[in-house]
């Protein structure tokens, strides 16, 4: 009997979200899209950074040198380029957060200036930069107090837009968004509106 090999995955759960664990209208989205995908793929490793639990900080001043120097040495232990190198060995991205005065929260703003890293997650070449994380893919989970897929608003959103952008420029251009809009807005029934977003991201698991 053949027996045929089964390649296992590994998935790297990214959240970013200051509210207290159990408050996070987010991470209710998120965390069922992972028990689901744990569900469908159980021989997958999946690793879980929250980045206020990791205690993530800016990129230190002056340091710009040291971090070229530990790429070219592929120093996988520096305490921040073991970021980007765990980010490039994963093989699936759930990232989740809610929007922020239009844009991210700006821990993972924080979290992609120590993941973009020349040499680890994308090069450059004689034609311009080029992603080093090919065949990878992403679903980003992200929750909106108004509506921005509307035609109105949808230009002032710069949270999911920009990380499709830098995922791309980093290799993964499979790249799936989850958003749920309106939560904030007082005459919709949000309990319904989270039970559709949990809906839909326990089905998105089961496909990715």
């Amino acid at each position: 009997m053949d027996f045929k090999e089964i390649k296992m995955s590994k998935l790297l759960y990214i959240k970013a979200n200051a509210k207290a664990d159990g408050e996070s209208r987010t991470f209710r989205i998120s965390d069922s899209f992972i028990k689901a995908y744990k569900e469908k793929y159980p021989a997958d490793e999946v690793v879980e950074l929250d980045l206020y639990e990791a205690g993530l900080g800016f990129l230190p001043k002056g340091k710009i040198n040291e971090l070229r120097e530990a790429v070219q040495q592929n120093d996988r232990n520096h305490p921040i380029l073991k970021f980007a190198y765990e980010f490039a060995e994963a093989d699936k991205y759930v990232i989740a957060e809610p929007i922020w005065n239009l844009g991210l929260p700006a821990i993972l703003k924080a979290y992609i200036d120590y993941v973009a890293v020349g040499g680890i997650t994308f090069t450059y070449t004689e034609k311009g930069p080029v992603g080093l994380c090919h065949n990878k893919k992403a679903v980003n989970i992200i929750t909106r107090g108004g509506d921005y897929s509307s035609e109105s608003m949808e230009t002032l959103e710069m949270a999911d837009r920009y990380l499709r952008n830098i995922f791309g420029f980093m290799g993964i251009t499979d790249f799936e968004t989850i958003a749920t809009d309106r939560l904030d807005v007082i005459t919709e029934d949000t309990d319904k509106l989270m039970e559709g977003a949990i809906q839909k991201a326990e089905e998105a698991a089961l496909a990715f």
